[in-house]
């Protein structure tokens, strides 16, 4: 059912995820889909690495050990923003299409007032109305 899974992750947050990296495992291991880990990196350093490139080894070191820790395959991929904050969801919706992603996992917060009165809205669901592929998203 699924060849390719895309899951989007932030290292700097990466114990948030737990649960939508367990999920993903599970459906990789079920499908026998490589999952695919992918980050939008800007060029300001911070916690998670000091440039994009040490930001890419981290995040292919991290997807080799979730392949390892599940036994499932992997691969990673790093797409170079000028500002994340404001390019992330079209990085990501170039990222399943460079893919090939049939399948896009993501973890999401739980709603908050700003959600509700549409001050902002969440990457999940943006991607979720964009992307012509099913999109899970848990909280």
């Amino acid at each position: 059912m699924f060849d390719k899974i895309m899951i989007p992750v932030d290292l700097k947050h990466i114990d948030g995820m737990q649960k939508s990296l367990e999920v993903t495992a599970g459906l990789a291991k079920q499908y026998d889909a490589t999952v695919h880990y992918v980050t939008v990196a800007g060029r300001v350093p911070n916690r998670a690495a000091r440039t994009p490139e040490e930001l890419a080894r981290h995040l292919a070191d991290f997807a080799r050990q979730q392949g390892e820790e599940y036994g499932i395959k992997t691969d990673s991929r790093t797409m170079d923003s000028t500002d994340v904050t404001i390019e992330l969801d079209d990085k990501l919706v170039q990222a399943q299409k460079e893919i090939g992603a049939d399948l896009v996992v993501m973890a999401s917060h739980i709603p908050g007032v700003a959600d509700r009165l549409h001050l902002i809205s969440s990457n999940a669901g943006e991607l979720a109305q964009r992307l012509p592929v099913s999109v899970f998203i848990l909280r």
